[in-house]
């Protein structure tokens, strides 16, 4: 089950982004994409870097929420969990 809009927070994701290979995989491969598309980095505002944008701007908080899905998704099939469905709102 994946959240829309409302459900993130500044560092949301970063612990694990240090923790998890698999985890800063997914998400490197997401900003591969999406940092040239937005003109600022994933990595810096999941680690809540000092000048990164702000996480509370819509066009920011919607393809990191993305990203962080996705890489949250990455870490359930790498630990064997298949999901037979997949539910959200607002992506």
């Amino acid at each position: 089950v994946f959240p829309g809009q409302g459900a993130q927070w500044v560092g949301m994701g970063a612990e694990l982004l240090e923790s998890s290979a698999v985890f800063a995989e997914g998400l490197a491969e997401c900003a591969g994409v999406l940092d040239p598309l937005t003109g600022w980095s994933l990595l810096d505002v999941v680690r809540g870097a000092e000048g990164a944008v702000s996480l509370e701007r819509v066009d920011v908080v919607q393809p990191v929420s993305f990203a962080v899905m996705v890489a949250l998704a990455r870490v359930w099939l790498a630990a064997g969990v298949v999901p037979s469905v997949v539910v959200g709102h607002s992506q």
